[in-house]
């Protein structure tokens, strides 16, 4: 007699039962092949939604599954902000297909025809000066959410999503944005030219400082401070580690960039003390579990990076040594970076004559690792500046 076999799935979460039971049958009373999922619990909590509606999510994204039952952080921090438009977008027109298999990819991933959408957090009176948050690569907004509230008692905050990052558009490279250096420069000066009408402080983090600084010497006009929290200062930093580099490979890149857990939880825990909170977690992870077009920008970018970076860090360099350059300029550094090394930091600040302010306690994510420490640091920043 034939048999076959069919399978009992249990829970993910009941792992003290049988997750796999094999069953004989007699292959004459075997209709279809059939899946159950099912809690050897009698919680029904426990079960995972394998068979959801639409509706109810893909069960793999925090939209479907066991995250439906209830509103998660990364819907929380959203309500909080707001879409700013900026950047015109002069692409083909045509829908964006996915470099792997050159299929329509899906709305989520298909930029605006007109202007591009930048996700934002806004804090504290438009009245009071204007300070622009800006995070690193890869990263978010939601970095700074312990610097956010400290600021925004005495000044004007706003910290926003990179296109490519977070909430903000994500386009399909050759669709309108192609994530080199000098796209985000300009882009930059799009979007603070539709945040703010007065003069800004722009504070960045990590390997987007290049690109900001680059910004700020031809609208030094535009700026009273600026603050490099960890930059790529030295010929060493001009390396993408290992752990973004390998983004920017070819095909393994694409297949990485894909997964959530190593591109935004290894990505930021692996270049300091900073310990990831589950509820955090679920914000960084949103974007690579709602659409493939979160990896996607994230592998353009990391080639990107790894092609222009060593240029961009030595003109930084010239740029902030160069005796025109008027910004008053402070580097905060978190001594437990595990990517960029403080060989070179001090002698270079003293060298620039930039004020600079060791964190022994962050690494290389400082908002993250001691955010509240930051905000103050940057309070007292502006009180010297109010005492000239």
């Amino acid at each position: 007699m034939a048999l076959t076999i069919s399978f009992i799935l249990s829970s993910p979460s009941s792992l003290g039962g049988e997750l796999l039971k094999p069953v004989a049958k007699d292959v004459r009373r075997r209709k279809s092949l059939r899946f159950s999922c099912r809690s050897s619990s009698s919680d029904r909590d426990d079960d995972y939604l394998l068979d959801a509606p639409v509706s109810a999510g893909d069960g793999f994204s925090f939209s479907g599954g066991k995250y439906s039952d209830g509103p998660s952080p990364a819907d929380e921090w959203f309500k909080k902000g707001k879409i700013v438009k900026a950047l015109p977008i002069f692409g083909s027109g045509e829908k964006a297909k996915d470099p792997i298999f050159g299929l329509t990819m899906g709305g989520s991933s298909q930029a605006p025809t007109d202007v591009f959408r930048w996700f934002c957090v806004e804090s504290g009176s438009a009245d009071n000066p204007s300070i622009i948050l800006i995070h690193g690569f890869p990263s978010q907004a939601y970095s700074y959410r312990k610097v956010l509230p400290i600021l925004s008692k005495d000044y004007h905050v706003i910290a926003f999503d990179w296109l490519g990052f977070g909430f903000s558009d994500k386009p399909q490279p050759k669709y309108g944005f192609d994530y080199t250096l000098d796209e985000y420069v300009s882009s930059l000066e799009s979007l603070i030219n539709e945040l703010a009408v007065d003069k800004v402080t722009l504070v960045v983090q990590g390997y987007f400082s290049p690109v900001v600084v680059k910004y700020a010497s031809t609208h030094q006009e535009k700026l009273n401070d600026l603050i490099l929290l960890n930059p790529p200062l030295t010929a060493k930093h001009a390396n993408l580690p290992s752990t973004l580099s390998i983004f920017s490979n070819f095909l393994l890149g694409e297949i990485f960039s894909q997964d959530p857990l190593r591109a935004s939880d290894k990505a930021l825990t692996s270049c300091g003390p900073y310990k990831m909170k589950e509820d955090d977690a679920m914000v960084y992870r949103r974007p690579y579990l709602t659409s493939g077009s979160s990896g996607f920008a994230l592998n353009a970018i990391s080639r990107a990076m790894k092609k222009e970076l060593k240029t961009y860090v030595e003109e930084m360099r010239m740029i902030l040594m160069d005796e025109n350059w008027k910004i008053r300029t402070t580097v905060c550094w978190g001594l437990r970076d595990r990517w960029l090394s403080y060989d070179g930091v001090e002698a270079f600040c003293k060298d620039s004559k930039h004020r600079l302010v060791e964190l022994p306690t962050a690494g290389h994510h400082v908002q993250e690792d001691c955010g509240e420490e930051l905000g103050q640091l940057i309070v007292g920043v502006f009180s010297k500046r109010s005492r000239i």
